[in-house]
């Protein structure tokens, strides 16, 4: 059976980003993130991510996310791989994609499996949907 959950999130911690590679006007930093989940999934999350910015401005971003919380009233853990970017550094045009990573669950979620979508809202807010299934 698919399941389908949402809400929102807030950002608890953002540590200060680390950039390990500056050329051509473009830098990779890596960037430890805290969350405070609401909604369907009730928790808490963090975060590792390495963010790919150009001349142009934030232009992606890949992450590793280890969520433990309730989700739809089954409680444990799971992790989500990130992938996220911007065609040309705005909103309009950026992606903002999870994948639950198979065999992460544990407790309650173990079996977990799925895909998710995170959409910034206009006072700059942070939302998520998730679609998955549970062996």
């Amino acid at each position: 059976m698919t399941f389908q959950a949402s809400g929102s999130f807030d950002i608890e911690a953002w540590d200060a980003e680390k950039p390990y590679e500056e050329q051509d006007g473009g830098k990779l930093t890596r960037v430890h993130v805290g969350k405070q989940f609401h909604g369907d999934l009730v928790g808490t999350s963090t975060t590792e991510l390495i963010t790919v910015e150009t001349p142009a401005g934030p232009a992606a971003y890949v992450g590793i996310e280890r969520v433990q919380g309730i989700l739809h009233g089954r409680e444990g853990t799971f992790v989500l791989q990130h992938s996220a970017g911007s065609e040309d550094g705005t909103p309009d045009t950026q992606w903002l994609r999870w994948l639950i990573v198979p065999t992460s669950g544990t407790g309650e979620l173990a079996g977990i499996r799925g895909l998710g979508q995170i959409t910034v809202t206009a006072d700059g807010g942070h939302t998520w949907t998730l679609e998955y299934t549970l062996d």
